[in-house]
């Protein structure tokens, strides 16, 4: 079931250079605009530095790229705020709560994130907080696509431990037309802030490797997956197409047992 997703991750406010630079033009096409000397002075201007696709992708001084949100954040900042809502903060985030009874369907998918502080040597973020979210196996996201407007699957948030780490369990997200498959998440400094949506660190996307989404989507219910994914790449992916190799999760496991998704979230 494809969605025009990409177009409306276009449509975001007008908040400035440091924000519309990083976001939303990819390095490629920055340069084409400015030159070389320009762009570097215009992303040091905005206080944002980064590596390309040979950096090692544990950590960096500067963290994780900042990305946008997107159309369907779920956070207040486009329409629904659903962080404020008791029963947001969870674990296990197939299922909707409250008085949505919804479940996601499709292949389980384990998500671990390692929050970095990189103003204390990239040690773990003890009681951070994140929120994370992305679609279902037909590329919908809860509280915003039509059929699902109901329901708040697929989003939760988690505290960090004591080494920054948080753990969710979810389903392998389609991917929809137009973009990369992808997972959304925010960082805050404290569960209290992440469920008055106040106070955010990072926001930014997690990608999932090309091959293990192909072993995903031969799967049944993913089959407009396969052929969406055939139409794009993390090169040309309007978020990833400016260098990834911070945000592409590391995935181990199987079709039959689930996948387990782990990145390093440096902020």
């Amino acid at each position: 079931m494809a969605h025009d997703h990409d177009a409306h991750e276009l449509e975001d406010h007008d908040r400035g250079l440091s924000h519309d630079l990083p976001t939303l033009l990819s390095r490629r096409r920055a340069l084409a605009l400015f030159g070389g000397a320009g762009l570097a002075a215009a992303l040091a201007g905005c206080g944002v530095t980064g590596g390309d696709d040979g950096a090692t992708g544990s950590s960096s001084g500067s963290g994780i790229p900042e990305e946008t949100a997107g159309p369907y954040p779920g956070d207040g900042s486009n329409g629904v705020n659903v962080l404020t809502e008791s029963g947001i903060v969870r674990s296990d985030i197939t299922r909707s709560f409250g008085s949505a009874s919804g479940v996601a369907k499709g292949v389980p998918l384990t998500v671990k994130l390692k929050v970095l502080d990189t103003g204390n040597g990239s040690a773990g973020l003890k009681g951070a907080a994140v929120y994370l979210w992305h679609c279902d196996i037909d590329g919908r996201y809860s509280l915003y696509s039509e059929g699902v407007t109901e329901e708040n699957y697929l989003r939760g948030v988690q505290e960090t431990g004591g080494d920054g780490s948080v753990t969710f369990t979810s389903i392998y997200p389609a991917a929809y037309s137009g973009r990369w498959p992808h997972i959304h998440f925010e960082v805050y400094p404290s569960l209290d802030a992440a469920t008055t949506a106040s106070g955010k660190l990072r926001t930014s996307q997690l990608a999932l490797p090309e091959a293990t989404c192909r072993q995903v989507y031969a799967t049944d219910g993913y089959s407009q997956s396969l052929q969406n994914l055939a139409q794009t790449s993390l090169e040309t992916d309007m978020v990833f197409s400016d260098g990834y190799s911070l945000q592409l999760a590391k995935l181990t496991g199987t079709v039959a047992d689930g996948f387990t998704a782990t990145l390093n979230v440096p902020v």
